[in-house]
């Protein structure tokens, strides 16, 4: 008997709950993550017993049966586009955004999950830009704005991988100091990690993979010991695992959580409002 069929039918499924509530956009590899979570719902479980979760499917059969479907999900996001190059085509197009004082910035390690958050809207919401983590270095009116700011915190979204960790490292090392525990730059500039990490994942009960190596340089303080095996023994867990609302919802309220607090209600309030209401917790407090 063939999977196809049964692929076809979860396909339509995940697709529905991807971009439940309020057709949100997902990406490509959001879709596989809810597809494995409908296949094998036992993400579901008590949130006390931490586990992640082996795939249920391999990408290369998912990549097939979305092949001929591509076109019916229109909350399906395009592949993102490589880095352009030359100038940063944010600079260039709105060069007056810098002249001011920037509170708050958002870099993602995923180009893919960059660009879902600002289709979602993410960056009106929170009142803060989302970057790519392959933009690095930041272009010098954009540090000169986190600078004018006072205070500014630079956050990152990352994998709980070796490569997730060398992001946020990467970050840290370019713009912040050991003058604290998240680093504060000479000018006032603070980076934080905003996740993943692996208790998230735990919690959360989130579709896990294995790296060909473990991690092998330094480990954020924070960790804990049980955490830091994890990693070592090469887990990983990409954000898309994470179910988009969840995500946006996560990365909305840690965004308002540091910083100056951006506008209580915008025009986008009663969509965000539909992702608020749907039970969606923060990451899971240490």
């Amino acid at each position: 008997m063939t999977l196809r069929p049964l692929l076809d039918g979860a396909l339509t499924v995940a697709a529905g709950r991807a971009g439940a509530p309020g057709g949100l956009r997902y990406t490509e590899r959001q879709l596989y993550y809810e597809l494995c979570r409908v296949l094998q719902p036992l993400h579901a479980g008590p949130r006390r017993i931490p586990y992640t979760l082996a795939p249920p499917v391999r990408y290369a059969r998912f990549a097939a049966a979305l092949a001929a479907r591509r076109d019916e999900l229109p909350g399906l996001l395009p592949p993102a586009a490589p880095r352009p190059a030359g100038p940063r085509a944010a600079v260039a197009e709105e060069p007056d955004l810098y002249d001011y004082g920037l509170p708050r910035l958002l870099v993602c390690q995923s180009r893919e999950i960059t660009a879902m958050l600002i289709a979602n809207d993410l960056h009106l919401e929170a009142a803060c830009p989302v970057l790519p983590g392959d933009e690095l270095p930041l272009d010098e009116r954009l540090v000169g704005a986190l600078e004018r700011a006072g205070g500014a915190v630079v956050h990152v979204l990352h994998d709980a991988s070796p490569s997730g960790l060398a992001c946020f490292e990467q970050v840290r090392a370019a713009y912040g100091s050991t003058a604290g525990p998240d680093g504060a730059g000479p000018a006032g500039v603070r980076v934080r990690s905003m996740g993943l990490v692996p208790r998230h994942a735990n919690t959360l009960h989130l579709t896990s993979g294995r790296g060909p190596h473990g991690h092998r340089g330094p480990l954020p303080a924070g960790l804990r010991p049980e955490e830091r095996a994890w990693l070592g023994s090469g887990r990983t867990i990409e954000l898309a695992a994470v179910p988009p609302a969840r995500l946006l919802h996560t990365v909305i309220r840690q965004l308002r959580g540091g910083g100056t607090a951006g506008p209580r209600r915008t025009p986008l309030h009663r969509r965000v409002r539909a992702v608020r209401g749907s039970g969606f917790l923060s990451w899971p407090a240490g």
